[in-house]
């Protein structure tokens, strides 16, 4: 099973749409993540009509057009995983503990809010993964998405991947 993970695409504010890139990975993934911070209904929309199965939140800078159509978080299964997407997590310092703590049941935590790309596992063995942003890298030097694959009930093949400049 192909993952498709992304987040704080800030549409139209930060870019007019989705990197090409990013948009030739919907037809590979078998599930897309979205963790927040669309901005605006038409990239939900797109991101439906295109993806196998969406997974998304709203983020802070979602409205209620966003908010009505979308989870605070998303908790799904998937090949025997447990995932969830949220938002925000809060500071850098104590992520994965204060993950593990709010997400006691999960293996896998989708987030976004940052710009930041994370990759890391909290004590328990939860992963936490932060796409970054394929449309507003803030002080990253890239924007970024990440893909995964999960096989017999395994996260594997976390890549993130770096968009050109521009």
């Amino acid at each position: 099973m192909r993952l498709l993970l992304m987040s704080d695409t800030h549409l139209p504010r930060r870019a007019k749409r989705l990197p090409e890139a990013l948009l030739a990975e919907l037809p590979r993934a078998d599930v897309v993540f979205h963790a927040g911070d669309w901005v605006d209904t038409a990239t939900l929309d797109l991101l439906e009509s295109r993806s196998r199965r969406l997974i998304g939140v709203y983020g802070n800078n979602d409205g209620p057009g966003l908010r009505a159509r979308l989870p605070e978080v998303a908790y799904a299964e998937l090949d025997g995983l447990r995932f969830a997407a949220v938002h925000e997590t809060g500071s850098a310092q104590g992520r994965e503990a204060r993950c593990a703590a709010r997400f006691p049941d999960l293996d896998v935590l989708v987030f976004g809010h940052s710009h930041i790309p994370w990759d890391s596992t909290a004590p328990g063995g939860l992963r936490l993964l932060n796409p970054g942003s394929p449309t507003d890298r803030r002080r990253q030097p890239y924007r970024t998405y990440m893909t995964a694959e999960i096989a017999g009930g395994t996260l594997a093949g976390v890549t993130l991947h770096r968009l050109p400049q521009g």
